[in-house]
């Protein structure tokens, strides 16, 4: 894990000189304001720093760009973003890596990411004694995701059932899943009157439901793949990439400090998320979680490719990507993503 972290400081550096080119570039016409979404959720905390520090602002007044403007918009699952981004209400989507492929594919590259967010472990967990593993779902049981068959726990399951069962039954856990939010999904859990009886999510709620009575981790992300997930990623449309560059690395700028910002300080980092969020859990448990050894939050991709590949051998992709870089802009091209 130090080799690993070790890596990602040095990617760091090397995409913040490479950020300071792009922004001390001739201005051209470009928006005036970024339109950004992003979730609920400690995932989504360089977003929630971002936010409250103004690092948007800040990074265009440093870069010749008085008056810029950034907006945000928080919704509960990948597929309402999505949706935005298409249809041209907003710039830049935060969420889960299978939704910006499954963009990509469909709009012919019209879609890439910019950047990952994060990379943090997922766990679903059970109320029901009965599931302690994969294998012993039943039709009884009902598993919460951010959106059926597309988000990344729903993706994560069809890998694990491909392990489990085959690769032709991939799908075979998806009758399990139902598409609920994070926060709606952890109080249906909690009430225990709502049918639902699982939950795959990320912090802070799966930490949050592992104290409910009878709750129990049946299988985590780490251990489906053998290693970490950007399971946050920046992406927008091409278009908007390619007319605005000046704006674009603006915007990885910001990200960037973002992300220097809870490496530096993550006390505070949790407190601001506190705020903005209304969560309620201590500042010391969101700071052990934010700081546990395999959550990171950088703009490298990690573990992109398994999803990618799992999407196009179930053909959910038309196209079969050869690497991350097909998929992501050319900005962070320096980056040993995956």
């Amino acid at each position: 894990m130090g080799e690993t972290t070790m890596r990602f400081k040095h990617a760091a550096m090397a995409a913040a000189l490479v950020l300071v080119a792009l922004i001390s570039q001739p201005a051209r016409s470009e928006v005036n304001e970024i339109r950004i979404t992003y979730q609920p959720g400690i995932i989504y905390l360089p977003v929630v720093v971002m936010r409250h520090e103004k690092m948007i602002e800040q990074a265009a007044a440093k870069a010749g760009v008085p008056g810029f403007k950034a907006s945000y918009s928080i919704f509960g699952g990948g597929g309402a973003a999505t949706d935005a981004l298409l249809s041209g209400n907003v710039d830049v989507v935060t969420t889960g890596v299978s939704n910006m492929l499954l963009l990509w594919d469909r709009t012919k590259g019209g879609v890439k990411g910019f950047a990952s967010s994060s990379a943090t472990p997922m766990w679903l967990i059970s109320t029901d004694p009965k599931v302690k593993t994969l294998a012993d779902l039943t039709s009884a049981d009902r598993i919460a995701v951010p959106t059926v068959k597309i988000s990344s726990q729903a993706i994560l399951l069809q890998m694990a059932a491909r392990k489990l069962y085959g690769d032709d039954q991939f799908a075979r856990l998806d009758q399990y899943t139902t598409t609920l939010g994070h926060p709606d999904a952890m109080a249906a859990l909690g009430s225990g009157g709502s049918g639902l009886n699982g939950h795959f999510s990320g912090s802070p709620f799966q930490q949050q439901e592992a104290k409910l009575p009878g709750a129990h981790v049946v299988i985590t992300s780490t251990e489906i793949l053998g290693g970490p997930l950007s399971n946050a990623v920046y992406f927008g449309m091409t278009k908007f990439h390619d007319e605005n560059p000046k704006t674009v690395a603006i915007f990885l700028e910001a990200a960037r400090a973002a992300q220097d910002f809870i490496a530096a300080h993550p006390r505070e980092a949790c407190a601001i998320y506190a705020e903005m969020s209304g969560d309620k859990t201590s500042l010391d448990g969101l700071t052990a979680m934010i700081t546990q050894p395999d959550m990171f939050y950088n703009l490298i991709p990690v573990g992109t490719m398994a999803t990618a590949l799992h999407m196009a051998d179930t053909h959910v992709l038309k196209t079969r990507p050869t690497s991350w870089k097909d998929y992501f802009f050319a900005d962070i091209y320096q980056q040993p993503g995956n």
